[in-house]
C-alpha cells in the first residue's frame, strides 16, 4: 500500500496533528508544507522530510501529486480555502471549526457535494477516550434515556492562547463561544443523540478587555506561550484589537427534546472540562479526561451525595496528544480518504456545533434574546450520512 501524500497549509499550534500524519511506509507522508510565513515554513520544514515549501497555498492545491490536504489555517480562511481544495479535487481535512458563520459551512458543505470530493472535519474530541467512553455507558442504557447534558469549561491558560492573536478579534472568529466551544457542543450533540435548535445565552469581556494591548503589527513576545503571568490582571501583551467574551453561558434545546447547558470561564486558575449526563435512570460525570481519570455513575438512590458512586468506569489510556485524539482522528481521515464511508467524525455535526455557538453569539450580543438555529438543507444532510455517496 502506497502512502497517501498529503499537504498541510498552516503550521501553527496545531502542528502536532500534521506529525500524526507524517508516517513514511505506514500509511501517509506529510509531502508539501504551506505557511504565509517564510520563518515558520523554515522552522517547522525542520521536522518533516517534505520535499515541497510553498508560502502560496494555491501553488499546493495545483499540484497533482498531492492526494489530500489538512488546513489548519485561522477560522476566518476556512471558507475560501476549503471550497478552493474541494473543487480541485484535494480531499480535505479542515480543523475545527468548519467556519465562523453558519452561510460559511453551508457553502463548505455545499461545494463537497458538488464536486463528490471528500470533505473531513476534525472535531478530534469524537476519538478522546473519555468521551468515548461516555458515550459507551449512555449507549448501554446504564443512565437510562440521556435528557440534560451540563459542561463547564474552566480556561486558564485562555489570556495567552485566546487573547494573544487573532482569536480576539470577532471577525477572525465570531467568538469564544463559538471557536472554542465548537469541539463541546459537538461532543453534547454525540452524547444526547441530538442537535440543537434553539439558544440563549448570556456573556460579557470581564477581565481582559481593559489589559495592555500590543500595538497592531507588533509580534507576540517570545515565550508568550512557555512563559504565563498571574494573576490573569498581571497579562500583558494582548491582541490589538480584543472584542471578544472571556465569560460566557448558553442554554439549549435539542431537537430530542435534551435540555442542556454550557459554561466558558478564560480566567481561571486551573484548566479543566467538566461533563455531566443526567438520564432517566441514572447521572454520569467526568472526573478528568486523561488516561487514569474516572467517569463515575450514580444509578441507584434517591440519596445525598456519594463520592463513591456506583460505579467507576477508568479512562482508557492511550498515546499521543489529546489523549491519543490526534492519532485516532487521522487514522480514520486516512481510511476515509482511501476507502470513503461512514465515519465517527461529521461534516452535519460540525456544521450543527457552529450553527449552535454562532447563534448563542448573536444572542449574548442582543441581551440573551432566543435565537432559533437554521436547519441544514436536508438532501445535504442525506448525503453527508451515507458516507458522501
Amino acid at each position: 500500500m502506497e502512502d497517501l501524500r498529503i499537504g498541510v497549509i498552516g503550521l501553527g499550534l496545531r502542528t502536532n496533528l500534521a506529525l500524526s500524519a507524517h508516517r513514511p511506509g505506514k500509511g501517509s507522508v506529510v509531502a508539501a508544507l504551506c505557511d504565509s510565513d517564510p520563518a515558520v515554513l523554515k522552522r517547522q520544514a525542520e521536522k518533516f522530510e517534505a520535499d515541497i515549501l510553498t508560502e502560496d497555498y494555491r501553488e499546493l492545491l495545483d499540484r497533482k501529486d498531492i492526494d489530500a490536504v489538512i488546513v489548519m489555517t485561522p477560522d476566518d480562511t476556512h471558507e475560501r480555502i476549503a471550497v478552493e481544495a474541494l473543487e480541485a479535487g484535494k480531499a480535505v481535512y479542515l480543523e475545527k471549526p468548519l467556519h465562523i458563520t453558519v452561510e460559511g459551512c453551508d457553502n463548505i458543505l455545499r461545494t463537497a457535494k458538488r464536486t463528490g470530493t471528500r470533505l473531513y472535519v476534525g472535531h478530534n474530541m469524537r476519538h478522546m477516550g473519555v468521551v468515548r467512553l461516555m458515550r459507551d455507558i449512555i449507549q448501554k442504557g446504564v443512565i437510562g434515556e440521556p435528557k440534560t447534558v451540563w459542561v463547564r469549561h474552566f480556561v486558564s491558560y485562555g489570556g495567552d492562547y485566546y487573547f494573544k492573536d487573532w482569536h480576539a478579534d470577532r471577525t477572525r472568529t465570531t467568538g469564544l463561544l463559538l471557536q472554542k466551544a465548537a469541539h463541546d457542543l459537538d461532543v453534547i450533540h454525540w452524547l444526547a443523540g441530538g442537535y440543537t435548535t434553539r439558544v440563549n445565552a448570556l456573556g460579557d469581556l470581564m477581565l481582559y478587555g481593559d489589559l495592555p494591548r500590543r500595538e497592531p503589527g507588533t509580534p507576540r513576545p517570545d515565550g508568550w506561550l512557555r512563559e504565563f503571568e498571574w494573576p490573569p490582571t498581571e497579562r500583558r501583551n494582548l491582541n490589538h484589537v480584543v472584542d471578544v467574551e472571556d465569560v460566557s453561558v448558553m442554554n439549549m434545546r435539542l431537537d430530542n427534546g435534551v435540555i442542556a447547558a454550557y459554561q466558558q470561564c478564560h480566567f481561571s486558575p486551573d484548566y479543566v472540562r467538566n461533563y455531566t449526563v443526567i438520564g432517566t435512570e441514572g447521572r454520569l460525570e467526568n472526573f478528568g479526561d486523561g488516561p487514569g481519570d474516572t467517569v463515575k455513575v450514580w444509578n441507584t438512590g434517591p440519596t445525598s451525595y456519594r463520592d463513591d458512586c456506583d460505579i467507576a468506569y477508568k479512562v482508557p489510556d492511550a498515546q499521543g496528544s489529546h489523549g491519543g485524539a490526534d492519532t485516532g482522528i487521522i487514522a480514520e481521515f486516512n481510511r476515509f480518504v482511501r476507502e470513503g464511508g461512514v465515519t465517527d467524525t461529521s461534516p452535519v455535526a460540525a456544521r450543527m456545533s457552529v450553527a449552535a455557538g454562532y447563534m448563542a453569539t448573536m444572542s449574548l450580543r442582543d441581551g440573551g434574546m432566543p435565537y432559533d438555529v437554521p436547519p441544514l438543507d436536508l438532501e445535504l444532510i442525506a448525503y453527508f450520512e451515507r458516507g458522501q455517496v
